[in-house]
């Protein structure tokens, strides 16, 4: 039993907290000189990702300089295709890459063995929890089975995932069981995340903003709706944010049709609209992680903005999206002292 509470928790159990918790998705990351430095020391991304000595410290390191409400685990939304064997890399201005998946190789596809080989980034998890003040909200996360597709079909992200949306349309079945596949083996992955320690987890859908009406429901929504029912059926207290990145107005029934607890917000979502979210439940975000970038007023704006639209309902202050490498530590540290600053 926690003896101090953990706001987010209490956000996603929709209780209203003044001034509401705060994360900041891509918290670890290359605009803290001490990542870059631990990430130079770890080798390849995959390395950092899988070594549990230092995934855990580049996880703890945001929660030291800023205290967060939360941590949420470093790793990537890819380990999932390499635990696959998709051969994935990261290549230093090109981005992640990996053997593109035709329609054959699907159904060779087994997802028997996930586990075992996800197994340090699980070691992980536990060690954050025992490492983490009480306070802190430990968060775990994967990548929706839609995102993590489009990079799987086209070997790497392009800008608009046009050769995932082709081969949707071209080889429907096949598309369906890898959507399928990667719904079940998220799932799976999660439930031991949450096991192993995560207060909470995360589905990333980064690219459901590219779709159509019918699409986003098809690829989008019921893929997650598969996962969500999945975890929750075997862990019926589980704590779900789902963030579907540049989904608009197709947010309207996406926690309903999905059975999140929380919905995340990109930073497009025009707050009057958030408002209208947030009736329906806990709302994540949605600072334009640009604002960090430029400080000052434009970052005071649009702290303000936010906390005044949403402030008196169950908020988790959050970006849009993640935090840039061009980013500032000290306007982090004056974003993080102006949220905490907020009275209704």
């Amino acid at each position: 039993m926690s003896l101090k509470p953990r706001k987010i928790l209490q956000v996603l159990q929709g209780q209203t907290i003044c001034p509401p918790p705060i994360w900041l998705m891509r918290q670890a990351g290359r605009y803290l000189p001490e990542y870059r430095e631990t990430r130079a020391r770890a080798g390849g991304f995959l390395d950092l990702c899988y070594n549990p000595d230092f995934a855990v410290e580049v996880t703890l390191q945001p929660i030291r300089r800023y205290r967060f409400d939360a941590a949420i685990l470093f790793s990537d939304i890819l380990v999932i295709p390499d635990a696959l064997h998709r051969n994935v890399r990261f290549t230093e201005g090109l981005g992640p890459q990996m053997d593109p998946i035709s329609a054959d190789e699907i159904a060779l596809l087994k997802g028997d063995n996930v586990l075992d080989h996800l197994n340090p980034v699980i070691e992980t998890v536990r060690r954050l929890r025992d490492e983490l003040p009480e306070e802190t909200a430990l968060l775990g996360f994967c990548g929706a089975p839609w995102t993590v597709a489009t990079y799987m079909i086209a070997g790497k992200g392009t800008t608009d995932q046009a050769p995932a949306r082709l081969f949707a349309y071209q080889y429907p079945n096949q598309f369906g069981f890898l959507l399928d596949l990667l719904a079940d083996i998220s799932a799976d992955y999660l439930v031991a995340q949450i096991d192993a320690g995560a207060d909470a987890v995360q589905i990333f859908d980064s690219w459901a903003g590219i779709l159509g009406e019918q699409e986003f429901d098809a690829f989008a929504v019921k893929p997650v709706a598969r996962m969500i029912a999945s975890v929750k059926a075997r862990r019926p207290g589980a704590k779900i944010i789902a963030f579907a990145k540049g989904a608009g107005l197709l947010l309207k029934d996406y926690r309903q049709k999905t059975g999140a607890d929380a919905i995340g917000l990109d930073w497009t979502v025009p707050l009057n609209f958030a408002a209208e979210l947030q009736k329906d439940g806990p709302v994540q975000g949605n600072l334009d992680p640009v604002r960090v970038v430029a400080g000052g007023n434009s970052l005071d704006d649009g702290i303000d903005r936010i906390l005044q639209a949403l402030g008196n309902g169950p908020l988790i202050f959050n970006l849009g999206h993640g935090i840039t490498p061009q980013a500032n530590p000290d306007h982090v540290t004056a974003l993080v002292n102006r949220v905490r600053g907020f009275t209704a």
